[in-house]
């Protein structure tokens, strides 16, 4: 067999690139007349993988050789200088650079990039990567294995916080309203209103509202208003009323909840109410006697004077109804106490006209009731004629009105 048919057998019996190096080693040892001396063929090499130093001494033609020797594979992303494809010289130094891929969250947007670099702080220079300020998931010191990183980038956003009656301005690198106040050692009543929740991710600008709300229970005693109850009275003309029995008012304990937001009451809810004292209903005795039939007219009254009775006070002795000026009274009454006859505000002056007691008695209002709130709109009108007859209208503060 030739030597160039020997050495042709033995390589393909020694198919595997592996074992590149020893074959080359047997055919020249079983080859006398190769003429190839073995200190010319076999090449020292120093490999560097990741900055992890190797040296490999074999019969390797090119850098291919010397990475498939050390069962080293190459990826699309990977780096190897020299190429693959260049010659292996004596004393060669091959570098590789595994690539890593590294994907970068900022604030919700996610990128992708690959880097040869083994530590995040050399990949963020290499990439370029503008992370002032910002907070990052891992440090920057971290290792970068060939599985590549995950990186959340938070960047560093102005917001508006109002809370406690105050407006700040404030920088924030936390993601959610919640740890943004944190942040700002702003804290928080079970009952406070943050707005816009706390859930809410961190924007550029966003304005951030914490109002204060208080909630507080107040029991209180309030008056409770009496009831005014009817009786019927035979000893009473109709028309005539009387107080039987005065009104009381009654007390209850009521327990109101008040919700106070930034210390102003926005909320009311009665909780309970307890009667601690029941009111006394007034009593008013109703007149339902019939009145006895006014006298008639006398006849020899000329028409003179019948036509001077309007400006006169008329019949003014006796207990008889007398309706003299009753229009200029109404006008009075309406000036002295809003038109209400049976007033009574508990100032002294009583009925539509405003007697006192003492002037009521003093012209026979006793004729009709003990005082001139408890009797009827003529009754009183009767009554101002005989004052009218005696004083003019210089007791009524409201004269004018006549």
């Amino acid at each position: 067999m030739h030597t160039s048919e020997y050495l042709l057998f033995l390589t393909k019996l020694l198919a595997s690139r592996k074992l590149a190096a020893v074959a080359a080693t047997l055919i020249f040892l079983t080859t006398a007349g190769a003429g190839i001396g073995y200190a010319t063929l076999v090449k020292d090499v120093t490999l560097t993988v990741d900055g992890e130093v190797t040296d490999v001494r074999g019969m390797h033609a090119t850098v291919a050789d010397v990475l498939a020797s050390e069962d080293i594979e190459i990826g699309e992303h990977d780096v190897v200088q020299p190429a693959p494809t260049t010659e292996v010289r004596d004393g060669q130094n091959v570098v590789v650079r595994y690539g890593r891929e590294l994907k970068v969250n900022v604030d919700g947007e996610v990128t992708a990039y690959w880097t040869t670099a083994t530590t995040l702080d050399a990949a963020i220079r290499d990439l370029g990567l503008r992370v002032e300020g910002a907070e990052l998931s891992a440090s920057r010191s971290q290792t970068l294995g060939r599985e590549g990183l995950a990186l959340r980038v938070i960047m560093p956003k102005d917001v508006t916080l109002t809370a406690d009656g105050e407006k700040t301005e404030i920088t924030s690198t936390e993601r959610t309203v919640a740890a943004m106040l944190r942040e700002a050692g702003v804290a928080l009543g079970d009952d406070d209103i943050v707005t816009p929740e706390l859930g809410t991710v961190i924007t550029p600008g966003l304005a951030v509202t914490v109002k204060r709300v208080k909630i507080e229970e107040k029991t209180e005693a309030v008056a409770v208003p009496f009831t005014t109850v009817e009786e019927k009275s035979s000893d009473l003309y109709k028309g005539q009323t009387k107080t039987k029995t005065e009104g009381v008012k009654g007390s209850k304990d009521v327990t109101t909840e008040y919700t106070y937001t930034d210390g102003k009451v926005t909320k009311e809810k009665v909780l309970s109410e307890k009667v601690t004292k029941k009111p006394t209903s007034r009593v008013v005795l109703v007149g339902t006697k019939e009145r006895p039939a006014a006298p008639a007219p006398s006849s020899s009254g000329s028409s003179s004077s019948s036509s001077s009775s309007s400006s006169s006070a008329g019949n003014t002795s006796g207990a008889g109804i007398n309706l003299a000026n009753a229009a200029m009274w109404d006008r009075i009454a309406q000036c002295e106490s809003g038109g209400r006859w049976n007033i009574n505000t508990g100032n002294g002056y009583y009925g539509g006209l405003q007697f006192n007691y003492n002037t009521w008695l003093s012209v026979g209002g006793d004729d009709f009731a003990p005082r001139a709130d408890l009797a009827s709109r003529a009754e009183q009108i009767t009554v101002a004629n005989r004052l009218y007859a005696q004083r003019g209208l210089q007791p009524w503060g409201c004269a004018h009105a006549a």
